[in-house]
């Protein structure tokens, strides 16, 4: 009944390390249902990018539609390649700059501005409010979001924290009146009910004649037009893709900017080669866009960070017969790859389970193969908002860390937990006046 969901869902990375042993290509079960998992970066980039055409998004996306409706994590064929073409320009590296300048420095700061020295901090929880209150304000112009901000930090996280296992469990689990589900259910109407008013306000306000670009995802999106149709995508459309910016795209930033302090508290020499960085090119300042070429010790913590914490598993379906390694797969078979496995295959990466940022100094970084390091995903189908959560990490701990160091609480025993990421289970730190 339950094959190796069990195993994963209890020890995930021990399981997903393991794989690599048995073959290019394993077949597991999650619940009765066979999927085959690829384990080498090559038929990774064979999955996600060469062939991608020939594969739909997985059962996993089949079970998430319910909450995030038929936006870009969820749909397929050409309507999903059209609203690529719609939603990317709103993560053009101008539009990062400019929300990296106006939001993200500016929340960081804020959220930073109370702390006082020895204050014991839920880094965590800290983080994770952070990361959304950014995403909210960067999604929905002040005037026409605000009211909603609250709402959605309160749904979010239980819609996170439930996501994985109810996606990797047979279909009868999603019906038992078990806390998690009700928690689940509960955070996805409240969303279908607040969500809709911001895009519904933010219409008006253009079909009352003012179409203008307000600075946020809403507006830009509602303005949207493809290129060959000439069409912009309805309400309903900007709502799944609201959503599927704030359940997925927050989750992997907040995670990260919390792995990323407990991991430089641990070893010291690599906290001070940090905070020397960050002394020299900010002293003392937020951090901006502009700042992220010298911050490059920075950006090989952050990337090590992403290395070591990314999503779980990308799911697909074969939608005609495909061989992958000499394997033959039927047509509508479960198909996936797991970042995990692949970032901590000691061929790519030797000695994978220790913190090494100097992983990604050039001459090392260049000689991985393609698809060994994929955060993000691959190919046609990869993250539209990697290069904003990269900024949004990179930018938010320098500006932290300009003004504070995070210094571990003796006693926390922290360890990884699966929720939609490997979350801490739990994370508080102690700040300390850097200066």
């Amino acid at each position: 009944m339950l094959g190796h969901t069990a195993a994963m869902l209890r020890r995930p990375l021990r399981f997903l390390s393991a794989l690599p042993a048995y073959g290019e290509v394993v077949k597991i079960y999650l619940g009765p249902l066979p999927v085959y998992m690829v384990t080498s970066p090559e038929l990774a980039m064979r999955l996600l990018a060469a062939d991608a055409d020939n594969y739909d998004k997985g059962i996993v996306f089949d079970k998430m539609r319910p909450l995030f409706g038929n936006g870009l994590a969820t749909s397929n064929g050409e309507f999903n390649k059209r609203q690529r073409r719609l939603v990317l320009p709103a993560f053009h590296r101008t539009r990062i700059a400019s929300y990296a300048e106006t939001t993200m420095t500016t929340l960081a700061a804020e959220s930073i501005s109370g702390w006082k020295a020895g204050q014991e901090v839920a880094v965590d929880e800290h983080m994770q409010n952070l990361v959304l209150s950014i995403a909210g304000r960067t999604l929905f112009a002040t005037e026409l979001g605000q009211d909603v901000l609250d709402e959605i930090q309160r749904c979010v996280p239980d819609l996170l924290d439930n996501v994985l296992v109810r996606a990797f469990s047979p279909k009868f689990v999603e019906r038992l009146p078990i806390p998690g589900n009700r928690r689940f259910d509960a955070a996805a109407a409240r969303l279908r009910e607040v969500i809709p008013r911001v895009v519904l306000a933010a219409r008006a306000v253009l079909d009352a004649g003012a179409e203008t670009d307000h600075g946020d995802l809403v507006s830009m999106l509602l303005l949207a037009r493809d290129e060959e149709t000439g069409e912009g995508m309805t309400d309903e459309q900007v709502h799944d893709e609201v959503v599927t910016i704030l359940t997925t795209g927050a989750e992997t930033t907040a995670v990260a900017l919390a792995w990323f302090f407990h991991e430089i508290a641990q070893q010291p020499e690599i906290e001070h080669r940090f905070h020397a960085e960050i002394d020299q090119v900010l002293a003392g300042r937020v951090a901006t866009f502009a700042d992220l070429p010298r911050l490059e010790y920075t950006q090989r913590l952050v990337n090590e960070i992403l290395r070591r914490n990314p999503p779980l598993i990308l799911m697909r379906r074969s939608r005609t017969d495909v061989t992958l390694g000499g394997i033959t797969i039927p047509a509508g078979t479960e198909v996936a790859v797991s970042q995990h496995t692949l970032h901590r295959d000691p061929r790519w990466f030797p000695d994978p389970d220790r913190f090494d940022p100097d992983r990604w100094l050039p001459a090392r970084a260049e000689k991985l193969p393609r698809g060994a390091f994929i955060p993000f995903g691959a190919g046609a189908r990869l993250c539209p908002g990697h290069l904003f959560a990269q900024t949004e990490i990179a930018v938010v701990a320098a500006t932290i860390a300009a003004r504070w160091r995070l210094v571990p609480v003796p006693g926390a025993k922290v360890k990884p937990r699966l929720a939609a990421t490997m979350q801490p289970n739990r994370l508080p730190m102690t700040v300390v006046p850097r200066h």
